[in-house]
């Protein structure tokens, strides 16, 4: 299928380069380097080769949300924005922007995210998961009251928080213990950023805003395959679904949600995913330099799915959700 937009797609500048270390091999690190610091050259051609006619870009992880002193990552957060600003002006008809935010000081990264899609044209914003901050011990979620302001802004502005992954912090992965394999996109990723995204439903955001929209990635981090015990479990008793939110998780998910197809192509969970959150609701994406764009496009291109259904997740849903027009 030609004309494509992927949008979990990331970039490196030389200051976080090395947070992507951790996810190589060694004797794989040099090939992901250059894959992270590239955009207008082989990344290019790449897409061209696949039939991606635009990428939305952003930062890689956690980068920002890993840096516990608050200016800082201000700092860091601006001077990313800036320098992808200035790699989508080269070539706007083909990359476009998701800012990275300094979610430790929440104030900031709405100002920052006001910046970014009112001078900057960005498309969104993309957050990699949990933040850490030097005034607050352990991992800072985004369902608590400081970031109220914030989300607020996100709704005011009309654009998508894309939740990203990262890898639960070392005093939260007593399980993986001995078994790291298990962390990463084989497993941690997912288990981490779908309870985010439960917490962020449960904590009753949706209710305030209902406007606001959620992407994940990775087809839904397991979340679609899950959704009805989520909402049944131990149907008999007294009690259900304790918190604060008015309706069903699964009511949530399915009108405030979207879902890309980044580093999970498989026919079979697609399929589980549209018949849980509908076509009109999944995006296609590569989770490139992760994983390979031809490895999305090949398995995208012939997936067992209609060819409208195709062409709404390879193109039109993002084209709406992003205003792309």
């Amino acid at each position: 299928m030609e004309g494509k937009i992927a949008l979990e797609e990331h970039f490196a500048i030389e200051r976080t380069l090395e947070d992507s270390a951790r996810f190589a091999p060694n004797a794989d690190w040099p090939e992901l380097k250059s894959r992270l610091l590239d955009i207008q050259e082989r990344r290019l051609r790449e897409m061209d080769e696949n039939g991606i006619e635009v990428m939305l870009l952003s930062l890689n992880a956690p980068a920002v949300q890993a840096i516990p002193d608050e200016a800082e990552a201000v700092e860091l957060a601006r001077r990313a924005n800036d320098f992808l600003a200035e790699q989508v002006e080269r070539r706007p008809n083909r990359f476009q922007g998701l800012a990275a935010l300094p979610m430790q000081a929440p104030e900031q990264a709405a100002q920052e995210l006001k910046r970014c899609i009112e001078q900057l044209g960005f498309r969104g914003s993309l957050v990699n998961g949990f933040s850490q901050s030097s005034r607050r011990e352990g991992a800072i979620y985004y369902d608590i009251p400081d970031f109220n302001d914030f989300w607020a802004e996100h709704a005011r502005l009309g654009v998508p928080f894309y939740l990203h992954p990262r890898n639960p912090l070392p005093q939260d992965a007593a399980i993986y213990k001995g078994h790291e394999w298990l962390l990463g996109p084989s497993w941690a990723f997912g288990q981490e950023t779908a309870v985010h995204a439960l917490r962020l439903i449960g904590s009753g955001l949706f209710d305030r805003h209902p406007e606001l929209t959620i992407i994940l990635g990775h087809m839904g981090e397991g979340l679609p395959y899950s959704m009805w015990r989520i909402d049944n479990h131990n149907k008999w008793m007294s009690e259900q679904n304790n918190y604060p939110a008015k309706r069903a998780v699964s009511e949530y998910f399915r009108e405030n949600f979207y879902l890309t197809t980044s580093g999970n192509f498989r026919n079979q969970t697609l399929i589980d995913a549209m018949l849980e959150i509908g076509a009109d609701r999944i995006l296609f994406s590569a989770d490139w330099p992760f994983e390979n764009i031809d490895h999305a496009a090949n398995w995208f291109d012939s997936a067992a799915i209609s060819e409208n259904d195709r062409l709404k997740i390879g193109r039109l849903n993002a084209r709406k959700l992003f205003n792309l027009d």
